[in-house]
Parts: C-alpha cells; structure tokens; sequence
C-alpha cells in the first residue's frame, strides 16, 4: 500500500451475504474505543467529585454549579470541532471511490480550519464563563456558591479551548479509522487529572494548598495535556503524520470554514436540546421534594454510564456513514447506519432487562439499603422502571442522530431534537409532574415520552435520506 493512502477498512461488497456483519465488525472496531474514551472523560469529572467531596461539600456544590456553566459552553462550542469527522470522512471516502491516492490536502484544510473554529468560538464562550457568579444569582442560586463557583470557574475556563480543539484532532484521528491513539491519550489524561487533583485541592507533593480554584486549574490542565498530547500523536504516528495538519496552519479556507460551521452550529445546538431538558428535569425534582430529587440524581446515574456504548457505536457510524456517502455508495451509507441503529438497540435491550430484574440491588449501590432511605429507594426503583423503557429509545435515537451526521445533515435533526424534547417531552414532564400524582415518575415518563419521539423520527429521517442518491 503507499504510504500516502490510509487503511479504509475491508471493502464491502454492496450484494454479499455477509456485508452486514462485516459492517458491524468494523463499526464495532471504530466503536469500542470511541465507548471508551467517552466513559475516561466520565472518570475525569469522577475524580474531580470525589476529591471535592472529600475537601468540603460547600465545595463539591460550587463545582457542580460551576461545571454545569463550563459544561453547556462546551456543547455549544464542540459542534463545530464534531463536524470535523463528517468532513474528512466524506473526503477519505470520496478518494477510496477512485484510483487516486486520498487528498491530504482536504483533509489538512478540514483540520486547520476546525482549529481556526476553535479560536474564533473560544472568546464569545469565555466571555460568557467570566459572568459564572451573576448568571448563577440569576438562575436563583445562593451568592455564596455562585461566588464559590466563579472562583472554581476562573481555574477551569482556561481549559475550554484546548478541550474544544482536542475534539477537532479526535475527530481527524476516527475519520480515518485510527480510534486508539485518543484512547490512550484520554487513559493518559485520566491519571494527569487525579494527581493534579490531588496535589492543588489538598497541598500534596509540594503544592499549594488551593482548594476549589485548584480543582478549576486541574481540570484546566488536563485538558491542556489532552491537546498537546493528541497534537503530539499526529505528528508522530506514521498513518496521522503524513497528512502535515500544521502546514500551511495560517492560511485561511473560507469555504472549508463556512461549511464547519454550517454543519456544526447545529450539531452543538441539538445536543444543547437534550442536555437542557435533563436540567430541566432535575431542577424540576428539586421543586417536588428532596427525596425525589436523590432518587433522580442515582436513576439518571445508570442512563447516562450506559448512554457511552451507544454513543461509542454512533461516533463509529458517522464515520462509516461518511466515508460511504463520500464514496457515493447510498446502499453501503444506509447499511452503515441502519447496523450502528440495531447494534444499538440490541446493547440497549440487554441493559433495560438488567435495570428490570435488579432495580433495588442498583440504587442500593449509590444509597444503603436501610429504613431511613427507604422512600428514596422506592423512587428510585420506580425511575429505574422507566429509565428501562428508554433505554431502548435514548440508544436508537443517538444512533440515528449520528448517522445523519455522516450524511452532512444537522440542521433536520436540530429541529426535530428541539421538537422532539421542548414540544413533546417537556410540555407532558410538566403536566404529569405537576398536574397529577405521578409527580416524579411523571417526568420521567416525559423524558421517555421526549426520547421516543426522537428516535422515530430520527430514524424515519435517516430511512429517507439515505434512500436518495448521494
């Protein structure tokens, strides 16, 4: 093989018998490490909990408040650099269609220009971190942990950038097929992270004793650790290497540049959507009562751990997807996404029949089994029931999601998210919640109701599109 063309995965005849189960092996070939990278980030704000917890509680609340600001800035942020992997997928599967070596050219321009994103969209969303204190207050906050934030805040917002332009260099890396290297370098950031932690909240090893603002540093400096790191692996490894990401970094691409943001302006927004209703539903139960607010903080717990294996399978599948629509093959895009949606579906199953048969053995892990918290319990079985039910859902849903992305279409599934969660989900999470004496359980039947509606329709939008000649 020259060494200017990189491994695509095996070609897969569009009328072999077996052409589903070689697209599911290379799905899960992409997907596994993907699964896992996303699961390492989790550890990360895991650390940081425990740590914070083990400092003071007043400090553990402040950063949670902190992280949900630094957390919806990141989502509006990272669409753009997500969009990246469509791009260089339709690229890479454009070339492989034809007798001519790759274009490392385009691959190059859709990289430098993800990073010119990064710097463009990085000083709107720091401006907006800065306010952390008086957006807190707005929010009805108390002002002393919206203080307490703002200082966790000023350690974490250097971050923002290098968390965002990690996500273009991931998404170079996938494109072309090479899912491992940010594995490791997220392992890598993983430990950065916990001995940081350890060393500025406490004063270990020499360092200052810093409480929360050390947290916010880092937190910050893994994230820095990240970029450098996944930037050094491009330009080492020998499959990365040879397409030069930085030659040439200052010269502008405007068309390569409006399309990242045509297509990730919308990404960023749809997953704003989502993560929005769940806060929502949160600050919801905090109204209802303490004890259904515990029982949605330990049910939601589960769902979002397993959410990672989906989303692994779809990363993997906008990538497949794209590399078939850059290729023009509409019969192998449509096979790619309707494999990531069963495949899905199928771990998702598995899943919902575990929280079925042992919801109470589960809460009980985050919350002993004892008379004092046994009304907690039994709210949180009852969630686990319907968190069970949209399981299934939540996994078709991101899937599909996922798989129009490959297709380069963002803008349809923003609308249908927003629709799907805001004019379906939310209005009946209100209406059960509080307008019957389902309370809880109502919302989370709101949130199932949300999730099942994007999934159908998601789905049915993928069935269309990936039916018209690409």
């Amino acid at each position: 093989m020259s060494d200017h063309v990189a491994d695509p995965g095996p070609v897969i005849p569009a009328n072999s018998r077996n052409a589903w189960l070689l697209e599911a092996r290379e799905l899960l070939r992409l997907a596994v490490p993907m699964a896992v990278t996303q699961l390492a980030q989790m550890v990360i704000l895991a650390t940081d909990t425990v740590m914070l917890g083990h400092f003071t509680k007043q400090a553990l609340a402040a950063a949670a408040l902190g992280n949900t600001i630094f957390f919806m800035c990141w989502l509006l942020g990272s669409g753009i650099p997500m969009a990246v992997s469509p791009v260089i997928a339709h690229v890479q599967g454009k070339h492989s269609a034809s007798t001519k070596p790759r274009d490392q050219r385009e691959v190059r321009i859709a990289v430098r220009m993800g990073l010119w994103s990064v710097a463009f969209v990085s000083l709107p969303l720091l401006a907006v971190l800065v306010f952390t204190r008086p957006l807190l207050i707005l929010l009805g906050q108390e002002a002393s942990l919206a203080s307490d934030a703002a200082v966790f805040m000023s350690g974490l917002a250097w971050g923002l950038p290098f968390a965002m332009g990690f996500q273009v260099l991931r998404g170079f890396s996938t494109a072309l097929s090479r899912a491992v290297p940010p594995l490791v370098v997220m392992g890598a950031a993983v430990l950065w992270n916990a001995g940081f932690d350890y060393a500025l909240i406490f004063g270990h090893f020499g360092a200052p004793r810093m409480g929360i603002y050390g947290a916010g540093l880092a937190s910050a400096s893994s994230n820095i650790f990240s970029f450098i790191a996944m930037l050094a692996v491009c330009l080492a490894v020998p499959a990365l290497k040879r397409y030069r990401i930085l030659h040439r970094m200052w010269q502008p691409h405007w068309q390569s540049f409006a399309e990242l943001f045509r297509l990730g302006l919308p990404i960023g927004i749809t997953m704003v959507f989502e993560v929005a209703l769940f806060n929502g539903a949160a600050l919801a139960m905090g109204i209802i009562g303490l004890s259904s607010l515990a029982a949605h903080q330990i049910a939601i717990t589960i769902p979002s751990l397993t959410f990672m294996i989906p989303l692994g399978i779809g990363l993997a599948a906008t990538v497949r997807v794209g590399m078939a629509a850059g290729a023009g093959d509409a019969v192998a895009a449509r096979r790619a996404g309707f494999t990531a949606i069963l495949m899905s579906a199928i771990f998702m199953c598995g899943t919902a029949l575990v929280l079925l048969l042992w919801p109470r053995e589960i809460a009980s892990l985050w919350l002993p089994d004892i008379p004092d918290n046994a009304e907690v319990l039994a709210l949180a079985v009852s969630f686990l029931a319907v968190a069970a039910a949209f399981q299934l859902v939540d996994g078709i849903q991101v899937a599909a999601s996922m798989s129009l992305r490959g297709l380069k279409d963002a803008r349809g599934p923003m609308w249908l998210a927003g629709a799907s969660y805001w004019l379906a989900g939310a209005p009946l999470c209100l209406v059960l919640g509080f307008g019957t004496d389902l309370k809880g359980f109502g919302i989370w039947l709101g949130l199932a109701f949300g999730l099942l509606v994007a999934a159908v329709s998601l789905t049915l939008r993928f069935a269309i599109l990936s039916k018209k000649p690409l």
